[in-house]
């Protein structure tokens, strides 16, 4: 009987210690921590934020150019204007158009431009009609040119882009633009976006006498091409 015990015993032994043997494999396989799948792509890149849309001179045409003055979207009141020719080019053909012009201002506050709310923002008609639009802001100095240069930039390439759609048309190309980086004071920037005549221009703000002047004026007059 005891050799019949030891012959039945030793498989359950064998299944004994095999169960003790595997316990630690199966714990360390169940610890185990789980891996993310391969292949996975890493989320994308927080998108840029956008350039800063009101150094579009578009957002200054609240109305399309050839609208009466009564269908201009804002009350307006009528300015005087002391048109000095040595401030604004002289006799030139731009001055003797808007000679005869009416100009008027917003009551309501202008649309931004180049991030800021114009200090001067005007709409002028002739024979009642909108042909011209001026608007300015003041910049400090030591701003001034990157931003003009980086407005000019956008003007010029919006041209570039309208006129391309427009190929064939007889429309006038934009002048060459200034350096992307920087443009010095009394830099001009001009050219036609469609039926639409542009020109920038970056002044200097006259300071007190024997002083640098601490500010610099960028402007921008806008003319309906047919009205040229």
């Amino acid at each position: 009987m005891g050799y019949l015990r030891r012959v039945e015993q030793g498989p359950c032994l064998r299944m004994a210690l095999s169960a003790v043997l595997l316990a630690p494999v199966v714990a360390c396989h169940t610890s185990s921590p789980r891996v993310t799948a391969p292949g996975r792509a890493p989320p994308p890149p927080a998108a840029q934020v956008p350039a800063d849309v009101s150094y579009d001179w578009h957002g200054l045409l609240i109305a399309p150019f050839g609208s009466v003055l009564k269908d201009i979207p804002a009350a307006l009141h009528e300015v005087l204007l002391f048109r000095d020719q040595a401030q604004h080019g002289g006799a030139s053909a731009d001055n003797a158009s808007a000679a005869d012009a009416e100009c008027y201002a917003a009551d309501a506050p202008a649309p931004r431009f180049v991030g800021r709310a114009p200090d001067e923002y005007l709409l002028c008609f002739r024979q009642d009609r909108l042909s011209r639009i001026r608007a300015s802001v003041r910049l400090t100095a030591a701003e001034a040119s990157e931003v003009f240069a980086a407005a000019c930039a956008d003007w010029l390439k919006n041209a570039a882009l309208k006129n391309a759609a427009s190929a064939g048309s007889g429309i006038e190309a934009p002048t060459a633009p200034v350096p992307s980086d920087a443009a010095p004071i009394g830099s001009a920037c001009e050219g036609r976006d469609g039926a639409i005549r542009f020109k920038g221009r970056l002044e200097e703000e006259p300071g007190q006498a024997g002083m640098p002047p601490a500010e610099a004026v960028l402007s921008i007059i806008l003319d309906s091409a047919t009205n040229l």
